[in-house]
């Protein structure tokens, strides 16, 4: 006769019970966490989902973020596009070797950075005025060339011939942008001095950089004693090339543009966008894609949003994580923020080879490999820069201009075209000094905007200063409690040590 099994041990009556208790205090602890929702999955957006994760609120006062993205996939102005065969940034490209925020992200995530500068194929570089290059670089040597040439002389008489055409300017610009960081890294102090700041105002002069949003790059490198010929040649090629926009914008953009003309600079493989994903996945935050909000409405002690696809969502507290310049949502009761105007930038990609014709040189081999233009009515774009070379005869190019390029213009400057892709960007705002910004919270009560900050400076870094700006504005204001405030973590100087050369 088959003998049935011992029935399992019960456990002991004070276990159950604890089990119990234990149970029903999670879910109580899930019910009532605050519903933080976010409207936006790029930096911004993913950012403040890490941080109000990352500081950790006692259990009683959890936080739950829900994102909202009306496109199929996270990153925002993080994207990439996929031509002969490889993947390049169509985005938001390159991040600085001083961003703690970005430098700490990688580091959490287990993500795989690249540095640009071993990626970029050549340094061999001229700026275009329309009808000649007023500059050249060095074209970069060849592999035949001798080696004790290729690897010491040539950079030294590359650096001698820029410096014979541009002088002390190049170190007083170096300074000037210098003088910059070194206040930009205030932000990155632990939370015990820092404050935590109501008004995008207050964040930059607490930090010494409000003065430089009031008055032009050109007044404020004028005044550092740089030359016209540097302003209007290589610091024009560098803001146009960042930012689509001349030296007339205001001194902290302009300021941040140069910071992006040095060395050392890096990018995640296969895409910045994974920064974004790996955030959200991280903070254990709920995404929603493809989930356009058009309404977000005060209802007593909380807020409604509503998307496009009719769905409402009961929110403690909304967060507009992306510019609202070109956004239609109906906010209930009305808000007020100033009139921005967005830059658009057109994004090129060409997978071909340059005519080098156009450029007035008989070799496509001729033609710098960055080609900069200066500011002109009559230039057709901001840029055109190698991504990839296959062969001498197939590359990959990447233009930057202002207005669509047209198939007839591709055609004169390119010889051949095997694929082409254009990208329109609402890329960042028109920078123009006095700047004036919209306020962190538009309401009083608790709907925060993260991209009021934008204003200043638009960049990976930025998004992400200003995103745990919010976080810790959030949880002060949430819980009404200063000295919550201060028991904050400050995940910026934890990573330090990735950063040796402060």
């Amino acid at each position: 006769m088959k003998v049935p099994p011992p029935p399992s041990p019960s456990p002991p009556p004070f276990l159950l019970t604890l089990a119990l208790a234990l149970a029903a205090a999670s879910a109580s602890a899930s019910a009532s966490a605050a519903q933080v929702c976010i409207i936006g999955s790029g930096i911004a957006g993913s950012s403040l989902s890490h941080f109000l994760h990352y500081h950790r609120p006692p259990p009683s006062a959890a936080i739950h973020s829900i994102i909202f993205e009306r496109s199929p996939s996270v990153g925002g102005r993080m994207s990439t596009v996929s031509i002969a065969g490889a993947v390049f940034e169509a985005g938001a490209s390159i991040i600085h070797p001083k961003n703690l925020h970005a430098a700490s992200f990688v580091e959490t995530l287990n993500l795989t950075s690249r540095s640009m500068d071993s990626s970029s194929s050549s340094s061999y570089f001229g700026v275009w005025d329309g009808r000649r290059f007023v500059f050249r670089s060095l074209p970069t040597p060849s592999e035949s060339d001798w080696s004790l040439y290729r690897r010491f002389l040539h950079p030294i008489v590359d650096d001698l011939r820029i410096f014979w055409r541009y002088g002390f300017s190049l170190l007083k610009m170096r300074r000037f942008v210098g003088d910059m960081l070194g206040r930009f890294m205030r932000y990155y102090e632990g939370v015990e001095g820092r404050p935590v700041f109501e008004s995008v105002e207050e964040m930059l002069r607490w930090s010494g950089l409000h003065g430089l949003t009031q008055r032009a790059l050109r007044e404020e490198l004028v005044e550092a004693g740089l030359s016209e010929r540097l302003i209007s040649e290589l610091v024009t090629v560098i803001t146009r090339i960042n930012y689509g926009q001349s030296v007339s914008i205001s001194g902290l953009a302009g300021a941040v543009s140069l910071a992006g003309s040095g060395s050392g600079f890096w990018s995640v493989k296969e895409g910045n966008w994974q920064i974004a994903a790996g955030l959200i996945k991280h903070s254990n935050a709920t995404l929603h894609l493809q989930e356009e909000i058009i309404s977000v409405s005060r209802v007593e002690d909380h807020y409604e949003l509503t998307s496009a696809e009719g769905n409402h969502y009961h929110c403690d507290v909304a967060v507009v994580a992306t510019p609202l310049d070109e956004l239609n949502i109906s906010f209930i009761p009305p808000i007020s923020i100033p009139p921005r105007k967005l830059q658009h930038t057109y994004t090129t990609f060409v997978h071909g080879l340059i005519n080098p014709a156009y450029f007035g040189f008989t070799l496509a081999s001729e033609v710098p490999d960055l080609v900069g233009t200066v500011e002109s009515p009559d230039l057709p774009f901001s840029c055109v820069a190698v991504q990839k070379k296959i062969s001498e005869d197939d590359k990959v190019y990447k233009i930057f201009s202002r207005s669509p390029m047209q198939d007839d213009l591709l055609d004169k400057i390119f010889s051949t075209r095997k694929d082409t892709i254009r990208i329109n960007w609402a890329a960042y705002p028109h920078f123009e000094a006095p700047e004036v910004f919209a306020p962190f919270v538009l309401d009083g009560f608790h709907l925060y905007y993260i991209n009021a900050f934008e204003n200043a400076a638009s960049t990976i870094e930025t998004g992400a200063v200003a995103a745990e700006n919010v976080a810790r504005l959030i949880l002060s204001r949430l819980h009404s409690r200063s000295p919550y405030v201060q028991e904050l973590r400050s995940p910026a100087l934890e990573e330090e040590k990735l950063h040796l050369d402060l």
